[in-house]
Formats: structure tokens, sequence, C-alpha cells
């Protein structure tokens, strides 16, 4: 049996497609971790079987440009494959690049684990900057509502996220509490005065930390507030309804959709190579990555099991666990005649048994 066959076969318990869209589907996946870039035009080179280059591209042109996909499915598909355990920490952030004329914002939720955040969902915000309060909140509503029973650590995010309406929202829901980071400049009020962050924490000398014993109103709202002065002599100052002794190392989670983002340009797959102009194209587009992302994070987080990365003095892994099965995939199906006893070995990651 053909290693794209296995494939299809070990995806379609996952994804109620028919068999010529799972058949795309493993191709694509074989195709990408061949070329490492997400170009048509080099995919379709990487496709395996005995069609012509031209009808590959032609495949993958109308794989984008019609099919229909349910991302909910998607994000249930990536819950499943990655079983992340909880209480999950979720990670919210917006990437923006242009591409011509053209300007991809796409505001992502993602939950953390291991140091990498895994997309759920994802919107293709139709403007340039901020995301606004609407889109935010609607955006944890669906997450909610399609992981209902789900236990939730906490939400980070960054220094975009703010505002008297958002944080409202989320203390509203005691099922999301959250780290989120302000603005140096931004007003804390003990009842009697009201002074910028920058001002109550100017004593903080590099890599100090202090957590004020009690509540600060922002916005209107009585919070927990901590700071650590960075290395550079900035100022990171995260705000939290609750646990506030841990709400600096908490926040380092969001970090994880950083190397998201990171892992999907350049580190990655080079999403920036795209030539897509139609947000919803990307967005189909962003879905596959995810499922290629899990595929190779499981195959480096078992390699790491059997042969353990080297540490740096730095304390970090020589490599990432991503990069770790990225690299060992990309070997196997650059010779998959040869490496059948390992492809179906790799397999099982993406196996729902």
């Amino acid at each position: 049996m053909d290693q794209v066959t296995l494939l299809r076969q070990t995806l379609q318990p996952h994804l109620a497609w028919h068999g010529a869209r799972l058949s795309f589907l493993a191709m694509f996946l074989i195709a990408l971790f061949r070329v490492k870039t997400v170009n048509l035009a080099e995919l379709a080179t990487g496709f395996v079987g005995q069609a012509q280059t031209d009808s590959n591209y032609k495949r993958l042109q109308r794989f984008f440009r019609n099919f229909e996909l349910n991302y909910y499915e998607i994000a249930k598909v990536i819950v499943g494959i990655m079983s992340i355990p909880e209480p999950w920490v979720l990670s919210l952030d917006r990437t923006q690049w242009q591409f011509g004329q053209t300007t991809f914002n796409i505001l992502t939720l993602g939950i953390v684990h291991q140091g990498m955040a895994f997309p759920v969902l994802w919107w293709m915000l139709d403007k340039k900057g901020n995301s606004n309060t609407n889109e935010r909140i609607e955006l944890m509503e669906e997450v909610t509502a399609l992981f209902p029973d789900r236990e939730i650590a906490y939400l980070t995010a960054d220094r975009e996220f703010l505002g008297h309406e958002w944080f409202g929202y989320l203390l509203k829901h005691p099922t999301l509490p959250f780290r989120i980071r302000i603005r140096a400049s931004d007003c804390l009020s003990n009842g009697r005065q009201s002074l910028k962050a920058s001002v109550v924490f100017a004593h903080l000398k590099l890599q100090q930390t202090q957590v004020l014993p009690k509540r600060r109103r922002l916005w209107g709202y009585w919070l927990y507030v901590a700071a650590l002065r960075l290395e550079d002599n900035e100022l990171l100052v995260v705000v939290t309804p609750n646990s506030a002794a841990t709400a600096i190392a908490d926040y380092a989670a969001r970090w994880g959709i950083e190397t998201l983002f990171g892992t999907f340009k350049t580190r990655g797959f080079c999403l920036e190579s795209t030539h897509f102009t139609d947000s919803e194209r990307l967005s189909k587009l962003l879905a596959l990555l995810t499922l290629a992302l899990c595929w190779a994070f499981l195959t480096g987080q078992w390699l790491h099991q059997i042969k353990p990365l080297k540490i740096k003095k730095h304390g970090r892994k020589a490599k990432s666990l991503f990069r770790y099965g990225f690299d060992h995939l990309r070997a196997i199906v650059l010779n998959l005649e040869q490496k059948n006893a390992e492809f179906l070995n790799v397999l099982q990651f993406l196996s729902c048994t």
C-alpha cells in the first residue's frame, strides 16, 4: 500500500472529507515537508505520484479556491491529536504582514503546550492595525462554545488587548481568568491617588520583580498588579484578577504564540512566500499548516524521548521539538521508498487511537 493511501487512512477518522480531498491533504502534507514552503508552484513539484507538475498546481488552486473548510472541525481535530492536558493556557495575539498591496492581519487564539501555541481559532481581519473589543469577545465566545467543558487555567495577552469593555467581559466570566500585560503609561489607582505604572515601579532594578500587596484600580476595575524590570530596562507590568504571585511567570507562556508565528513563517513553513491575496484562501492554508505543525511537534516530542536534545549553556534545547520533528519527517518523505518503515512509525502521531 502506498504512503499517500496510508496517510489518507490515518486522517480519515478525524475528518469527514471524501476520499479525493483526503488524498489531496495527504499529498499536500508530504509535499510541504519536502519543499519547506507554501508557495504553490514549489508545492506542486513535491507531490508524489504520476501526475504532471502543472496538474498538481491546478489541483492546489482548485482546493484553495473551491473547497469549503469547516474550521470548527479543524479545531476539534487539533485538540484531539494534541491531547493537551487541562487546565489550558490560552494565548491571544495578532500577526500582520504585507504582500504587495494586500495586508494580512490575523487574530489568533491558541492553546499553549510545551512552549508552542497550537491555534484553534483564527480570524482574518479586513483592516490594518489592532483588533477591537467586539472581535475579541466574539472569538472568545466561539472558543468557549466549541469547548464548553474544558478547564482554562488563564488567558494571556500582550498590551494590544486592553480596555474597559474587554476587561469587563473577562471579569464577568470567572472561567476566563487572565494575565494581561498593560502599558507602563497606564494609570493605577489605590483609591486616593492615581499614578502611572512606570512611576509605581520606578524603583525596580534589572531583573527585579514586585507584586503589589493590594489591588489597584484600572479602567474602573480592581486588579492585582505585578511587575518585572527586563534586562533592556523595559518595564513588564501584568494585571490579573487572581494569582498575583505567579502572574509574571504565567504571562511568560504568552511567548508560545510568538513561537507559533515564527514557525509558520521564517522558521518553518515560509508562510510569507504565499502569493495569496484572498483572505479565505490564506485561512484554509493556515488550517493545513496547523495539521502539519501538530505532526512535526508530536514527532519531535517522541524523538526527544528516545534521543534527548542537547541542552545549551543558556538552558534551552539545541533545537525546538518542532524543528526536531520537522527535520525527521523531511528526511523520511524525501526518501519514501527507502524509509517506509520509518514512515509507518510516524503515522501513529496522527492516529486517533
